[in-house]
């Protein structure tokens, strides 16, 4: 890979002015069913306070990246076989999932998972059941989710599942805020949303990022929206990651406007070759 301000796949690789680091994968192999390789020596970092984005087509391993981080592989019969995860600098690869909720790190799951029978408001309490710091601060919290997502306030006596995708994705993002983290994993948070949604999803991360200090691993494939908002990111394929930087040099690197963004060399989008690119990426060369 010759790719200016890019880490070699395999490393380890993360910002160089980073030098407090909430998340670190290293070298991670992740095989399912005993038989089947799917992460093949993934490494990331993400730094405290920080949004990076993981990025790449569907199938790439980004969810699979997250569940390993999130210890949710077991559900699905799939065990991470190599490499070590450091949350706040402690491995945590052998915690429950509910520990690690405890220690300040959760997921929020590609297609939202709401309960549907439940109403938001109750939707939004089940994240604060790791909790122990009596009601008086749940209260709290909740009030300030309905803050920074006013129309779940308006809908918090609806049932989840007669409510909309949006509303849907922003219950889900605030019933991981209930539970005080640290830092969230956030699965595809655009899938299936009208384009004025998924800005209105990502203004609130930021603003999460920003005045609650929340650290964000963002997996999606939407490229071009994640490197908007994310400060470094990182691009799977096939379970490897062939490429990383910072947001505004991948932007600006050709193989990420065409092969990720649509956008040929001249700057015009680009319907043609749909099988035979124009380019080759430089990471296969």
């Amino acid at each position: 890979m010759t790719v200016d301000m890019m880490g070699a796949a395999g490393e380890s690789p993360a910002p160089e002015a980073v030098t407090d680091v909430i998340l670190s994968v290293n070298n991670i192999e992740v095989i399912y069913n005993h038989v089947i390789l799917v992460l093949k020596g993934v490494s990331l970092t993400v730094p405290r306070g920080g949004i990076v984005a993981l990025l790449g087509a569907n199938g790439a391993g980004k969810t699979t990246t997250l569940k390993a981080i999130s210890n949710l592989l077991h559900a699905e019969r799939g065990v991470v076989t190599k490499g070590n995860i450091l949350f706040q600098g402690e491995r945590v690869e052998a915690l429950s999932p509910n520990d690690l909720v405890r220690r300040g790190c959760i997921q929020v799951m590609e297609g939202r998972h709401c309960f549907g029978h439940l109403t938001v408001e109750e939707n939004l309490l089940t994240g604060a059941f790791t909790r122990r710091d009596g009601s008086a601060g749940i209260k709290r919290d909740l009030e300030m989710v309905y803050d920074y997502f006013p129309r779940l306030r308006v809908r918090r006596s609806s049932q989840a599942g007669y409510t909309s995708g949006g509303e849907q994705q922003m219950t889900a993002i605030g019933r991981a805020l209930m539970s005080r983290p640290k830092m969230i994993l956030l699965d595809e948070p655009s899938m299936g949303l009208a384009p004025q949604l998924v800005e209105e999803i990502f203004e609130i991360v930021r603003k999460l990022n920003e005045e609650q200090g929340v650290s964000f691993l963002l997996a999606e494939q939407n490229t071009n929206i994640a490197l908007r908002y994310a400060t470094y990111g990182y691009i799977l394929e096939s379970g490897r990651i062939v490429l990383d930087g910072d947001a505004k040099a991948l932007r600006e690197n050709e193989d990420v406007k065409e092969f990720y963004l649509g956008v040929a060399g001249d700057g015009r989008r680009s319907f043609k070759n749909v099988k035979h690119y124009k380019r080759r990426k430089r990471w296969l060369a």
